[in-house]
């Protein structure tokens, strides 16, 4: 029983930061392909359109042109997952919002060493352009967040 539950730990949070990397990584290569860089082609108009930025910083603009401290941020964050993998609870919900915190770093770190900076993409005109990686990060953190001040509550 207790080799059925890591193993299906181990399946989630290795297989879906897997598959968040190739979703994000071809949707990307996708994008550069067809969309020219700065420009922005609608797919519904005035709602969600796919616009090529080449970001040198994190989400919201923050830190530009740090890179290099983005890249040791990523490591840390990803060396702290594997670190306290043991300690990640037998809970399906906080191992996929840990996965796909691990995936979006991934994503996202690659471009950085790749590129120098992160492909954002997806735009839907009220918010800053993102890719699948930032919404692997963003879903994963609120998850993870939800869990906390839920399990404090019955505390």
């Amino acid at each position: 029983m207790k080799k059925d539950i890591e193993e299906k730990k181990i399946l989630i949070i290795f297989l879906t930061p897997l598959v968040i990397v190739l979703l994000d990584q071809l949707t990307k290569l996708a994008v550069v392909k067809i969309v020219e860089l700065q420009q922005s082609t609608p797919l519904l108009q005035n709602i969600f359109h796919l616009t090529y930025i080449q970001n040198t910083g994190a989400g919201f603009g923050f830190f530009q042109n740090s890179t290099s401290l983005l890249i040791w941020f990523s490591i840390i964050v990803i060396g702290l997952i594997l670190y306290f993998y043991e300690a990640i609870p037998e809970n399906r919900y906080v191992q996929f919002a840990v996965a796909l915190i691990l995936g979006g770093t991934l994503g996202n770190l690659i471009d950085r060493i790749r590129l120098g900076y992160v492909i954002d993409f997806i735009d839907f005109r009220i918010w800053p352009a993102f890719n699948i990686a930032d919404a692997a990060i963003t879903i994963g953190v609120i998850g993870l967040v939800i869990y906390l001040v839920k399990n404090n509550n019955k505390k």
